[in-house]
């Protein structure tokens, strides 16, 4: 069999993923044609069937989703080739990182920790993904990763930067016209903000969650960035991080003494980037920055 050349599996993805050649052209900037040719290239050097054609577009044959995950991986090694080639054979500290974090970090912690990083180093650029899946270092989806449990692969490096505590929140105004609960039964007379769909951190607070009806929770939202803007418009009480509000004098912490719910944070990125100028560079800024943020006074 030969080896087909990489630009096969990119149209072969992007057609995964748009479901149409036209769609497929349009993300990768070719014409339909090429990226039909593509496809027909690598179903003829695989001796497969990967796509059905159809008049709504192209559907995926079991095939094409077996092979999925490995042209992904290659996807990735390519873009992790290109951002390590980025930073050699400079003077300076140059380079692409990718990092990714949680929703609200990335959002709310990371951009002051980086632009104090670029500030330093303008030749590094930062690729931020926000997410609050786990992205695979191992496979390089991402060069750094601040994560919220403690990374269990060996060839990572990592280091623990400390707890970040969530808790009860609400604007004061809320406060002032609902009143103020001073017990757990008194939360049922407020208007809640919760979750959509039941996750593993849900599951942990059910002894808690499991007293509060369906019709206490006012939003029910499954983004962590959108509990947080509704907090900050006092729309009702919801969990956010304690540091994140301690930054708003409108936000005011609600039965601290009850829910204290303690995020244990690390940051991680591959053994084989330590030697990496901009990424090494990038680790200890966004540690120092995040150990910074953790424990503010």
């Amino acid at each position: 069999m030969t080896e087909p050349n990489w630009d096969l599996y990119r149209s072969f993805l992007a057609v995964l993923r748009e479901g149409s050649l036209s769609g497929a052209a349009r993300a990768l900037g070719l014409t339909q044609p090429t990226v039909g040719r593509h496809i027909e290239g690598l179903e003829h050097a695989l001796s497969l069937s990967l796509f059905t054609r159809s008049q709504t577009g192209f559907i995926p044959t079991e095939a094409a989703h077996a092979l999925r995950s490995y042209a992904e991986t290659l996807e990735a090694t390519s873009s992790a080739l290109l951002r390590a080639a980025s930073g050699l054979g400079h003077g300076e500290i140059k380079g692409t990182v990718r990092v990714t974090a949680s929703d609200v970090v990335g959002v709310e912690v990371l951009p002051p920790i980086l632009a104090r990083l670029t500030r330093h180093h303008p030749g590094i650029t930062i690729e931020l993904t926000t997410s609050n899946r786990i992205e695979n270092l191992l496979r390089r989806d991402a060069d750094i990763a601040v994560r919220m449990q403690r990374p269990d692969q060996d060839v990572l490096v990592a280091r623990r930067i400390g707890n970040i505590d969530l808790g009860f929140h609400a604007r004061r105004d809320y406060l002032e016209r609902r009143g103020t609960p001073l017990s757990w039964q008194d939360m049922v007379n407020h208007a809640l903000i919760g979750v959509d769909r039941e996750t593993a951190f849900t599951r942990k607070l059910q002894h808690l969650l499991g007293d509060l009806k369906d019709n206490t929770f006012a939003l029910r939202s499954d983004s962590d960035l959108v509990h947080l803007a509704s907090i900050r418009a006092g729309l009702g009480i919801g969990i956010c991080q304690v540091r994140l509000a301690e930054r708003d004098p409108q936000l005011v912490r609600v039965l601290p003494d009850l829910l204290t719910i303690p995020l244990d944070t690390w940051l991680a990125m591959h053994e084989n980037l330590r030697s990496n100028p901009a990424c090494a560079t990038t680790f200890a800024a966004l540690a120092d920055g995040l150990t910074e943020y953790v424990n503010a006074a």
